[in-house]
């Protein structure tokens, strides 16, 4: 089986392309490496450079792929509202691209990289998959827009999508310490990393906002079961299915921490509601916090330094 995996060079693209490559499966990664990392590229695939938002460079790429997982993103709320316009180049008209390439060919499954994001801060914690949708920053925007154009292009053109909701993902290579506006840095990566340099952790706001945090090996394995799956046309939520407090987070990793401003734009409140996706594609998470943190703080020892 041939898969192409956008953004392959990317955090959770990465371990997508490792877990599929361990599947014994054949893999094209394609990225520009704007924000990937070419260390990042399993040795084991074939790696096309190029800007999914240029559809003449990408326009062939899916005629011979059975799964297309696309994953290439600018995924950074606060830097969404800086520049819309390129965040809408990448994450809306290249996922458009991406779809017209599919069109008329073999794919037999498009797997989209959706985001928790959408729901904004939702009604009912945990958080299903018909909760409204209230997307409180242009990034969320953007990432709906992209999903609502996989499912109902999908559906015209004869593509079967599925659209995975992530919610908090976190595991190796999720921060670069020497790229601070890196595409994907979520806190966990960051705490770990000042943690390690003997810095103080900087909580935003009173640190009570809680997130339902998943590692990236659950999120990896979730990709391909939706491929896998008979399903299509469906979303599905990917979280742990419990929500902890950032201060909470603050506190397993270090008894030095201190409080910053809270940043506008984000949800309060993060919690999955996985029923479904256990349900209709046997998916479910295997690794809890706590054991997460103990195997993301050896590759972070030596952080910065």
């Amino acid at each position: 089986m041939r898969c192409l995996v956008t953004g392959g060079a990317g955090f959770i693209g990465s371990h997508v392309v490792d877990f599929l490559v361990a599947q014994g499966l054949d893999v094209v990664v394609l990225d520009n490496l704007s924000t990937g990392r070419r260390e990042n590229i399993n040795p084991r695939t074939t790696l096309i450079r190029a800007d999914i938002a240029e559809y003449d460079r990408i326009k062939d790429l899916c005629q011979d792929c059975d799964y297309v997982f696309h994953l290439a993103a600018l995924p950074r709320i606060q830097p969404s509202f800086d520049d819309p316009l390129v965040h809408d180049r990448v994450n809306v008209h290249g996922t458009l691209n991406l779809l017209l390439a599919c069109k008329n060919t073999r794919v037999k499954k498009f797997v989209y990289s959706s985001s928790s994001a959408i729901y904004g801060t939702p009604d009912a914690v945990p958080t299903d998959e018909h909760a409204p949708i209230r997307c409180p920053n242009p990034y969320a925007l953007q990432k709906y827009a992209a999903e609502q154009y996989c499912l109902m292009l999908g559906e015209r053109y004869g593509i079967p999508v599925v659209s995975l909701r992530y919610f908090n993902v976190y595991g190796p290579r999720s921060y670069n310490p020497d790229d601070t506006f890196n595409a994907y840095s979520p806190v966990i990566g960051i705490f770990l990393c000042r943690a390690a340099t003997g810095k103080n952790l900087q909580i935003t706001g009173d640190g009570a906002q809680s997130r339902d945090f998943i590692h990236v090996a659950d999120v990896a394995v979730a990709n391909l079961a939706a491929a896998r799956s008979d399903r299509a046309g469906e979303v599905y939520n990917v979280g742990f299915g419990r929500a902890y407090t950032i201060l909470e987070i603050a506190r397993r990793i270090s008894e030095n921490y201190e409080f910053i401003p809270e940043r506008k734009g984000e949800a309060r409140d993060t919690l999955a509601n996985i029923e479904k996706i256990k349900r209709e594609l046997g998916w479910r998470p295997s690794i809890d916090l706590d054991r997460g943190l103990e195997m993301m703080r050896e590759s972070y020892d030596s952080c910065g330094r």
